[in-house]
Order: structure tokens, then sequence, then C-alpha cells
């Protein structure tokens, strides 16, 4: 983390996790709305969507931030390399960035949501289809490591990372989580990708929008954090 200046970080980190959050909220968007062309494209579209959303994000701003884009694995890494000096400025540029991304995605669809007659949450962030905070939890916590020890291991491969190949791999990553991890409750496996746009939504002039679900927020924030720091752990005693 420390290779990247502090301005760099910011700029890369705000950016990309914008980028994220439009193009992975804007397919929830797509598929949810009424009036739009993709609305009731199912589950393959979205998680499709979420990873090219990461890949473009990340392909963006590489060369910038490092594209963490993810508190989860900026904690990741943190363990790992022991490095934790940069990492309140990955974090509120993240969430920044979250934020914007979902703004975005409102403005992008601002008829859509003035024609709204349903929830909107599910567009902005996830939420459990049975409640169970230990359960949900958990399966946060699983699906975060699988995409961190994803990323760390990477290094492993001679070149891996300086082919450009990481990313795509990263992307692909994501869509078999959402595929294959997502069902329980709707694969957040990032905290500022969930918590960002939940404030959002809860600012936003949408009718009839309905509740933010405060009350299950803090499983997609302290789940990930887990699992990220978990990895790290697991990558440093493994390998």
């Amino acid at each position: 983390m420390s290779a990247f200046s502090n301005g760099d970080i910011f700029v890369g980190e705000t950016l990309g996790t914008a980028a994220l959050i439009l193009l992975g909220g804007g397919v929830c968007a797509a598929v949810t709305l009424r009036k739009s062309k993709a609305q009731n494209a199912g589950w393959l579209a979205i998680t499709f969507g979420w990873g090219f959303a990461v890949m473009v994000a990340a392909y963006m701003v590489a060369p910038k931030s490092g594209a963490h884009l993810n508190p989860a694995v900026t904690i990741a890494l943190a363990v790992e390399s022991g490095e934790w000096s940069k990492v309140p400025l990955y974090l509120g540029s993240q969430m920044l960035g979250a934020m914007i991304g979902a703004v975005l995605v409102w403005a992008t669809y601002l008829g859509q949501f003035q024609a709204n007659k349903e929830p909107t949450l599910g567009i902005f962030s996830t939420g459990p289809e049975i409640r169970n905070a230990y359960q949900n939890l958990l399966t946060e916590i699983i699906a975060t490591m699988v995409l961190c020890m994803g990323i760390l291991t990477q290094g492993l491969t001679k070149g891996l990372g300086l082919s450009g190949m990481g990313v795509l791999i990263v992307a692909f990553t994501v869509v078999g989580i959402g595929l294959s991890l997502g069902g329980p409750t709707g694969y957040a496996i990032n905290p500022v990708r969930d918590l960002g746009p939940r404030i959002v939504h809860a600012l936003l002039p949408i009718p009839n929008k309905g509740g933010s679900d405060w009350s299950y927020a803090w499983v997609p924030v302290v789940g990930p954090l887990i699992g990220g720091a978990l990895s790290g752990l697991l990558y440093k005693g493994l390998f």
C-alpha cells in the first residue's frame, strides 16, 4: 500500500469505488425498476453485472491506488503485510466513492425512480432471504474469504499480476461468489458497497422507497471485515 501517494489513493479509490457502485447498483436498478428495458432479467444478469463492475473499476484505477475498492480487501492486505498506515485513507476514500456511485445510480434511473411504486432498498443494499443474524454473518464471512484469498494468492502465480489477468480473475471470482454463495444474503462481501448506498437510500427523495433496514445493516459491514482479517491471517499461516 505504501507504493502509492496519499493523493493517488484518494483519487483512485474514490473514482474506482464510485464506478463499481454505479455499474453494480446500476444492474440492480435495471433488473428491478418498472419501465426499465432489463426489468426481470434475473439473478444471472445481476451476478455478471457486478463482476463486470469490478473488472471495469479495477482496470480503471489499479495503476493509481492498487484498486482495493473494498475495506475487506484493504484489511486482508494490511493483516498480510503488517502495513496499516494508509488503511484509514483507503477506507474513507472507498466510503466516499460508494456514496457517489449510489447517487449516480439514482440520477441515471431518475425517471424510473420517480415513477416507483415499490420499496427500492434492494437496488442499493443487500438483505437476507432468511433473517438469522448468525447465519447471515457466517455467509458474508465465508464469501468474503473466498474473494480475499483469491486476491492474496495471485502473487503465488509468477507474472500473473503484471500480466493484467489478475483483475479479470477477480471479476470472475465475484461472479462465482454471486452464483454459488450469493443466495442467502445477496453477497455484500464489501462493507462500503452496502453501507454507503444504504445511507444514500435513506437520504434520497425516492417515492415509496420503504425503509433502509438499519437493524440488518451491521451484518454486511462486520461480516466482510471479519472475512478480510481472517483471510490475511490464513494466508500468512499457510503461505
